[in-house]
Protein backbone atom coordinates (compact mmCIF):
# COMPACT_ATOMS: atom_id res chain seq x y z
CA UNK A 1 0.00 0.00 0.00
CA UNK A 2 1.06 3.61 -0.77
CA UNK A 3 -0.31 7.28 0.21
CA UNK A 4 0.73 10.39 0.78
CA UNK A 5 0.32 14.02 0.47
CA UNK A 6 0.45 16.18 -2.86
CA UNK A 7 0.51 20.05 -2.77
CA UNK A 8 -1.37 21.89 -5.87
CA UNK A 9 0.46 25.55 -5.85
CA UNK A 10 0.29 28.31 -8.47
CA UNK A 11 -0.77 31.72 -8.60
CA UNK A 12 -4.57 32.78 -8.36
CA UNK A 13 -6.45 31.63 -11.30
CA UNK A 14 -4.40 28.89 -12.89
CA UNK A 15 -7.04 26.04 -12.22
CA UNK A 16 -5.78 24.41 -8.97
CA UNK A 17 -9.44 23.54 -7.95
CA UNK A 18 -10.85 22.85 -10.93
CA UNK A 19 -7.95 19.94 -11.06
CA UNK A 20 -8.63 18.70 -7.99
CA UNK A 21 -12.36 18.91 -8.70
CA UNK A 22 -11.36 16.74 -11.94
CA UNK A 23 -9.08 14.25 -10.15
CA UNK A 24 -11.82 12.76 -7.25
CA UNK A 25 -14.37 13.49 -10.05
CA UNK A 26 -16.72 15.64 -7.59
CA UNK A 27 -16.95 18.65 -6.32
CA UNK A 28 -14.85 20.11 -2.92
CA UNK A 29 -13.26 23.03 -4.31
CA UNK A 30 -15.41 25.81 -5.69
CA UNK A 31 -14.20 27.71 -8.62
CA UNK A 32 -14.87 31.59 -10.39
CA UNK A 33 -12.86 33.50 -12.52
CA UNK A 34 -11.98 35.46 -9.68
CA UNK A 35 -8.63 35.77 -7.57
CA UNK A 36 -9.25 34.60 -4.07
CA UNK A 37 -11.64 32.06 -5.19
CA UNK A 38 -9.91 29.52 -2.88
CA UNK A 39 -9.62 31.10 0.59
CA UNK A 40 -8.11 28.02 2.82
CA UNK A 41 -6.29 24.81 2.14
CA UNK A 42 -8.63 22.43 1.22
CA UNK A 43 -7.65 18.77 1.53
CA UNK A 44 -9.26 15.96 -1.23
CA UNK A 45 -8.73 12.39 -0.50
CA UNK A 46 -8.41 10.07 -4.12
CA UNK A 47 -7.93 6.26 -3.33
CA UNK A 48 -7.71 3.88 -5.82
CA UNK A 49 -6.78 0.34 -5.79
CA UNK A 50 -3.45 0.21 -2.77
CA UNK A 51 -2.86 4.07 -3.49
CA UNK A 52 -4.45 6.90 -1.63
CA UNK A 53 -3.24 10.02 -2.48
CA UNK A 54 -3.96 13.27 -0.62
CA UNK A 55 -4.00 16.76 -2.46
CA UNK A 56 -4.02 19.99 -0.49
CA UNK A 57 -5.63 22.70 -2.79
CA UNK A 58 -4.04 25.71 -1.45
CA UNK A 59 -5.27 29.46 -2.31
CA UNK A 60 -3.02 31.11 -5.02
CA UNK A 61 0.39 32.61 -4.21
CA UNK A 62 -0.02 36.48 -5.51
CA UNK A 63 2.68 39.37 -4.65
CA UNK A 64 0.22 41.33 -2.81
CA UNK A 65 1.16 41.00 0.62
CA UNK A 66 -0.86 43.76 2.07
CA UNK A 67 -3.72 43.15 4.28
CA UNK A 68 -4.53 41.17 7.02
CA UNK A 69 -6.65 38.72 4.23
CA UNK A 70 -3.42 38.81 1.67
CA UNK A 71 -1.00 37.76 4.26
CA UNK A 72 -3.29 35.04 5.55
CA UNK A 73 -3.85 33.26 1.61
CA UNK A 74 0.39 33.41 1.23
CA UNK A 75 0.67 32.04 4.59
CA UNK A 76 -1.82 29.03 3.73
CA UNK A 77 -0.48 28.51 0.58
CA UNK A 78 3.18 28.83 1.95
CA UNK A 79 2.78 26.35 4.71
CA UNK A 80 2.10 23.47 2.16
CA UNK A 81 5.38 23.94 0.82
CA UNK A 82 6.98 21.44 3.75
CA UNK A 83 5.59 18.04 4.98
CA UNK A 84 4.01 16.99 1.77
CA UNK A 85 5.51 14.37 -0.26
CA UNK A 86 5.18 15.85 -3.77
CA UNK A 87 4.66 19.46 -5.64
CA UNK A 88 2.19 20.00 -8.49
CA UNK A 89 3.44 23.55 -9.85
CA UNK A 90 0.69 24.67 -12.20
CA UNK A 91 0.98 27.42 -14.50
CA UNK A 92 -1.57 28.96 -17.09
CA UNK A 93 -0.25 27.34 -20.42
CA UNK A 94 2.45 29.65 -22.41
CA UNK A 95 1.87 32.89 -19.73
CA UNK A 96 4.41 33.59 -17.25
CA UNK A 97 4.45 35.91 -15.07
CA UNK A 98 5.83 37.73 -12.32
CA UNK A 99 3.63 36.05 -9.46
CA UNK A 100 4.85 33.06 -11.58
CA UNK A 101 8.27 33.88 -11.25
CA UNK A 102 7.60 34.11 -7.48
CA UNK A 103 6.19 30.75 -6.78
CA UNK A 104 9.10 29.37 -8.80
CA UNK A 105 10.88 31.36 -6.22
CA UNK A 106 9.60 29.58 -3.14
CA UNK A 107 10.03 26.31 -4.84
CA UNK A 108 13.67 26.13 -5.92
CA UNK A 109 15.16 25.72 -2.87
CA UNK A 110 12.23 22.90 -1.56
CA UNK A 111 13.64 18.94 -1.16
CA UNK A 112 10.67 17.19 -2.15
CA UNK A 113 10.02 16.68 -6.06
CA UNK A 114 8.28 19.35 -8.19
CA UNK A 115 6.19 18.43 -11.06
CA UNK A 116 5.61 21.34 -13.62
CA UNK A 117 2.10 21.07 -14.87
CA UNK A 118 1.08 23.38 -17.66
CA UNK A 119 -2.41 23.64 -17.92
CA UNK A 120 -4.80 25.07 -20.18
CA UNK A 121 -2.59 23.12 -22.71
CA UNK A 122 -5.85 22.58 -24.96
CA UNK A 123 -6.09 26.43 -26.17
CA UNK A 124 -2.79 26.50 -27.27
CA UNK A 125 -3.36 25.36 -31.36
CA UNK A 126 0.29 26.21 -31.77
CA UNK A 127 1.57 23.05 -30.17
CA UNK A 128 5.67 23.65 -31.48
CA UNK A 129 5.08 26.89 -29.19
CA UNK A 130 3.59 25.09 -26.46
CA UNK A 131 6.41 22.66 -26.79
CA UNK A 132 8.95 25.35 -26.83
CA UNK A 133 8.09 27.23 -23.78
CA UNK A 134 7.53 23.94 -21.84
CA UNK A 135 11.38 23.85 -22.88
CA UNK A 136 12.46 27.16 -21.66
CA UNK A 137 10.41 26.36 -18.45
CA UNK A 138 12.73 23.44 -17.71
CA UNK A 139 15.58 25.69 -17.86
CA UNK A 140 14.29 27.13 -14.52
CA UNK A 141 14.87 24.62 -12.08
CA UNK A 142 14.60 21.02 -12.51
CA UNK A 143 11.76 19.73 -12.23
CA UNK A 144 10.98 15.80 -11.84
CA UNK A 145 8.02 15.89 -14.76
CA UNK A 146 6.76 18.22 -17.07
CA UNK A 147 3.24 17.86 -18.37
CA UNK A 148 0.48 19.65 -20.46
CA UNK A 149 -2.66 18.73 -19.47
CA UNK A 150 -6.62 20.54 -19.42
CA UNK A 151 -7.86 20.33 -15.70
CA UNK A 152 -11.43 21.43 -17.10
CA UNK A 153 -11.61 18.49 -20.18
CA UNK A 154 -9.69 16.18 -18.20
CA UNK A 155 -7.03 16.00 -21.06
CA UNK A 156 -3.88 13.83 -19.74
CA UNK A 157 -5.11 14.33 -15.85
CA UNK A 158 -5.19 10.09 -16.02
CA UNK A 159 -1.33 10.46 -16.69
CA UNK A 160 -0.71 13.00 -14.19
CA UNK A 161 -2.13 10.83 -11.76
CA UNK A 162 -0.31 8.36 -12.64
CA UNK A 163 2.87 10.20 -12.53
CA UNK A 164 1.60 10.88 -9.08
CA UNK A 165 1.12 7.87 -7.88
CA UNK A 166 4.52 6.62 -8.74
CA UNK A 167 6.11 9.20 -6.01
CA UNK A 168 4.11 7.95 -3.13
CA UNK A 169 5.61 6.15 -1.09
CA UNK A 170 4.76 2.92 1.25
CA UNK A 171 2.35 3.27 4.12
CA UNK A 172 -1.08 3.04 5.11
CA UNK A 173 -3.99 4.82 4.30
CA UNK A 174 -4.34 8.05 6.53
CA UNK A 175 -8.44 8.24 5.67
CA UNK A 176 -10.95 5.49 5.10
CA UNK A 177 -11.18 4.86 1.49
CA UNK A 178 -14.36 6.21 0.95
CA UNK A 179 -13.54 9.99 2.50
CA UNK A 180 -13.24 12.14 0.08
CA UNK A 181 -12.44 15.47 2.22
CA UNK A 182 -11.30 16.26 5.89
CA UNK A 183 -13.88 19.49 5.26
CA UNK A 184 -17.46 19.14 7.10
CA UNK A 185 -20.54 19.88 5.53
CA UNK A 186 -20.96 22.97 7.12
CA UNK A 187 -17.65 24.46 5.65
CA UNK A 188 -18.46 23.35 2.00
CA UNK A 189 -22.22 24.58 2.77
CA UNK A 190 -20.82 28.41 3.32
CA UNK A 191 -18.15 27.92 0.46
CA UNK A 192 -20.97 26.89 -1.79
CA UNK A 193 -22.51 30.18 -0.69
CA UNK A 194 -19.51 31.99 -1.33
CA UNK A 195 -19.14 30.88 -4.93
CA UNK A 196 -22.56 32.05 -6.12
CA UNK A 197 -21.18 35.65 -5.14
CA UNK A 198 -17.76 35.43 -6.32
CA UNK A 199 -19.51 34.48 -10.04
CA UNK A 200 -22.64 36.90 -9.72
CA UNK A 201 -20.73 40.07 -8.26
CA UNK A 202 -18.02 42.71 -9.56
CA UNK A 203 -14.40 42.61 -9.56
CA UNK A 204 -13.94 44.09 -6.41
CA UNK A 205 -16.91 43.04 -3.85
CA UNK A 206 -15.98 39.31 -3.45
CA UNK A 207 -13.15 40.16 -1.77
CA UNK A 208 -15.00 42.16 0.74
CA UNK A 209 -17.42 39.53 1.66
CA UNK A 210 -17.09 36.27 3.34
CA UNK A 211 -19.63 33.58 4.51
CA UNK A 212 -20.53 32.17 8.16
CA UNK A 213 -22.84 29.47 8.96
CA UNK A 214 -24.60 30.38 12.38
CA UNK A 215 -27.19 27.18 11.78
CA UNK A 216 -26.81 23.14 10.74
CA UNK A 217 -29.68 21.29 11.59
CA UNK A 218 -31.72 18.10 10.40
CA UNK A 219 -35.46 17.68 11.12
CA UNK A 220 -38.14 15.86 9.26
CA UNK A 221 -35.77 14.76 6.63
CA UNK A 222 -35.15 18.43 6.01
CA UNK A 223 -31.30 20.50 6.54
CA UNK A 224 -32.25 23.42 7.67
CA UNK A 225 -28.96 25.96 7.29
CA UNK A 226 -29.15 29.65 8.24
CA UNK A 227 -26.34 31.58 6.83
CA UNK A 228 -24.46 35.39 7.33
CA UNK A 229 -22.64 37.11 4.15
CA UNK A 230 -20.15 39.63 5.97
CA UNK A 231 -19.88 42.68 4.18
CA UNK A 232 -17.47 45.79 4.76
CA UNK A 233 -19.93 48.43 4.16
CA UNK A 234 -23.76 49.45 4.13
CA UNK A 235 -23.32 49.95 -0.08
CA UNK A 236 -22.04 46.79 -0.41
CA UNK A 237 -25.01 45.20 1.94
CA UNK A 238 -27.49 46.95 -0.72
CA UNK A 239 -25.25 45.10 -3.98
CA UNK A 240 -25.90 41.91 -2.49
CA UNK A 241 -29.39 41.73 -1.56
CA UNK A 242 -30.55 44.04 -4.83
CA UNK A 243 -33.41 45.16 -5.75
CA UNK A 244 -36.61 43.40 -3.51
CA UNK A 245 -34.25 41.07 -2.50
CA UNK A 246 -34.27 39.57 -6.11
CA UNK A 247 -30.21 38.94 -6.27
CA UNK A 248 -29.88 37.57 -2.85
CA UNK A 249 -33.30 35.37 -3.78
CA UNK A 250 -31.29 34.01 -7.00
CA UNK A 251 -27.70 33.10 -5.00
CA UNK A 252 -30.11 31.29 -2.26
CA UNK A 253 -31.56 29.44 -5.24
CA UNK A 254 -28.07 28.23 -6.40
CA UNK A 255 -26.43 27.27 -3.35
CA UNK A 256 -29.44 25.32 -2.13
CA UNK A 257 -29.75 23.30 -5.31
CA UNK A 258 -26.37 22.33 -5.02
CA UNK A 259 -26.37 21.48 -1.42
CA UNK A 260 -29.13 19.18 -2.51
CA UNK A 261 -27.14 17.51 -4.63
CA UNK A 262 -24.13 17.08 -2.67
CA UNK A 263 -26.52 16.05 0.73
CA UNK A 264 -29.26 14.16 -1.49
CA UNK A 265 -31.71 15.86 0.62
CA UNK A 266 -33.98 18.39 0.86
CA UNK A 267 -32.62 21.60 2.26
CA UNK A 268 -33.92 24.83 3.90
CA UNK A 269 -31.39 27.68 3.63
CA UNK A 270 -32.04 31.34 4.95
CA UNK A 271 -29.70 33.97 4.20
CA UNK A 272 -29.72 37.26 5.60
CA UNK A 273 -26.57 40.18 5.20
CA UNK A 274 -24.39 42.03 7.63
CA UNK A 275 -22.29 44.50 8.00
CA UNK A 276 -18.73 44.20 9.69
CA UNK A 277 -16.32 46.91 9.00
CA UNK A 278 -13.14 45.91 8.09
CA UNK A 279 -13.08 42.36 8.95
CA UNK A 280 -10.79 41.46 5.87
CA UNK A 281 -7.99 43.41 7.97
CA UNK A 282 -8.39 42.72 11.18
CA UNK A 283 -6.47 39.67 12.46
CA UNK A 284 -9.14 39.07 15.25
CA UNK A 285 -11.82 39.10 12.75
CA UNK A 286 -10.54 36.85 10.60
CA UNK A 287 -9.78 34.30 13.23
CA UNK A 288 -13.36 34.74 14.18
CA UNK A 289 -15.12 33.61 11.08
CA UNK A 290 -12.59 30.99 10.45
CA UNK A 291 -9.45 32.18 9.03
CA UNK A 292 -7.30 31.04 12.08
CA UNK A 293 -3.57 30.19 11.51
Amino acid sequence: MKSGYVSIVGRPNVGKSTLLNRILRQKISITSRKPQTTRHNIIGIHTKANVQMIFVDTPGMHLNNVGAMNQYLNRSANQTLHDVDLILFLVDNIKWTDEDEAVLGKLAGAKIPVVLVVNKSDRITDKPRLFDHMHKLSEKMEFAEIIPISAKNGKHVDKLEEIVESFMPEGEFIYPEDQVTDRSVRFLASEMIREKLMRSLGQELPYSLTVEIEKFSEEGGVIDIAAVIWVERKGQKAIIIGSNGQHLKNIGKQARIDMEKMLDQKVFLQLWVKVKEGWSDDLRALRSLGYGD
